[in-house]
């Protein structure tokens, strides 16, 4: 028991380090930004990935076999949050008061998830762990300060935020009570209080010798520390789940089921609002129209950062979600890259075939400015310009993709590219 926590952390930090490495596009072997919940979880729902489903599966079966394991293990921001916490261990200890679980988190989760399942990736922006995690990577004002907030509030109460505000860390909560394995205590506790004061999720009352495994966060902290070796990690012998709801917490239940219809209405309403009025911009090929992306991009920046080009940019006041930006470089011919990150489906995930007959922008060619050198000719990658002798080059709008190489061959500023309404396989 007291080398399962170190195998955890190393395992962690492995995870964490692969997470980091991920999102700059510098190694990436495996898709770790793939086994986070609710990117996953969308990409189910708005695209009905058969594969994301498998991999919902498996997170929502690791967490009813070992409890809230992925926060302390998948999850890059929780983890972020766990190495703050040993950080600040050093300077003073926790100072956690038993048992806190307090019911806000059901309402904030009722509010994200009921959006979400609304139609609209609004609401998730702004408190979702991954979401925060890659935009603050990438530079996002809203990520930075989203993690100065999060990681003040570890040297305030540890992992407050998975315990009582994240909601995935809440539905996954909800999975841990009914979780084969869990901490307990067995006979040989002598109630020191040593687990309890370490915890940095405040699950451990060592007065009454009762641990809260649904905000555990499955750390086994407490394995390691206690000197009777008597905090377990497993499933605890003769345990029998009763079902003993208290008046408080059906009303609770009651009213968190209230707000998440009422989210989901709200949902719906808010990805028609969304619609109007927004931006014409050129999308990243798989997005599918701009409406579409609107309601589906998180702006985790993960495309940003593993664009060779650099030419997708940040959300901006003018349109909520990332954007591609030809004013240095075209859209490579060849690459995939941003439909190969995207986790949550707001890109699909498109070959390299269908990317390349996929129609993001269109070109124009104006003649006026045309001086007939034929670079763009060469320079289009699906054969969509000609140029007959002697005479301006003639854009063939069956072929053009809007990729934007001719743009940038192009000397004397004669061709433009124009946003579409929505993209589509030529």
């Amino acid at each position: 028991m007291k080398n399962i926590y170190k195998i955890r952390l190393t395992a962690a930090l492995l995870i964490f380090a692969m997470a980091i490495l991920g999102i700059f596009g510098l190694f990436y072997p495996v898709k770790i930004f793939d086994l986070q919940f609710l990117p996953v979880f969308q990409r189910v729902i708005i695209d009905f990935s058969i594969i994301g489903l498998v991999i919902l599966l498996f997170l929502a079966g690791l967490t009813l076999v070992c409890g809230r394991i992925y926060c302390s293990l998948i999850c890059p921001f929780g983890i972020l949050q766990e190495i703050a916490g040993i950080l600040k261990g050093k300077i003073k200890k926790n100072k956690f008061a038993p048992g806190k679980n307090f019911p806000l988190k059901y309402f904030v989760a009722a509010i994200v998830w009921g959006v979400l399942l609304g139609g609209s990736a609004a609401a998730i922006r702004f408190i979702e762990p991954y979401t925060l995690f890659g935009s603050a990577m990438s530079g996002a004002v809203l990520g930075i300060c989203a993690i100065v907030v999060v990681l003040a509030a570890v040297l305030w109460k540890n992992r407050i935020f998975c315990t009582n505000f994240c909601p995935v860390g809440t539905v996954l909560g909800l999975l841990a009570k009914i979780s084969f394995n869990k901490i307990y205590m067995n006979p040989e506790c002598v109630s020191c209080g040593m687990c309890e004061k370490n915890c940095p999720a405040g699950a451990i009352n060592a007065k009454e010798k009762a641990v809260d495994n649904e905000i555990c966060i499955k750390c086994l902290k407490c394995t390691a520390i206690c000197p009777k070796g008597a905090m377990k990690y497993g499933h605890k012998p003769a345990e029998k789940v009763k079902f003993n709801a208290k008046r408080r917490e059906i009303i609770i239940a009651a009213s968190a089921l209230a707000v998440f219809g009422a989210m989901i209405k709200a949902g719906i309403e808010l990805k028609d609002k969304i619609a109007e009025k927004i931006k014409d911009v050129i999308l990243p090929p798989g997005a599918g129209d701009k409406e579409r992306f609107l309601n589906s991009c998180l702006n985790c920046n993960l495309c940003v950062e593993n664009c060779p080009n650099k030419i997708i940019q940040k959300a901006s006041s003018e349109y909520g979600a990332v954007q591609l930006d030809y004013s240095k470089n075209p859209c490579k011919f060849d690459c995939k890259k941003c439909s190969e990150v995207c986790p949550s489906g707001a890109i699909r995930r498109i070959s390299l075939e269908e990317k390349q007959k996929t129609r993001i922008a269109m070109a124009m060619i104006n003649e006026e400015k045309c001086s007939k050198c034929g670079l763009c000719v060469s320079a289009c990658p699906a054969h969509a310009i000609i140029k007959p002798d002697g005479k301006t080059p003639i854009l063939n709008a069956q072929k053009c993709i809007g990729c934007g190489a001719c743009k940038h061959a192009c000397h004397f500023g004669a061709i433009e590219i124009f946003p579409i309404r929505e993209q589509r396989t030529l």
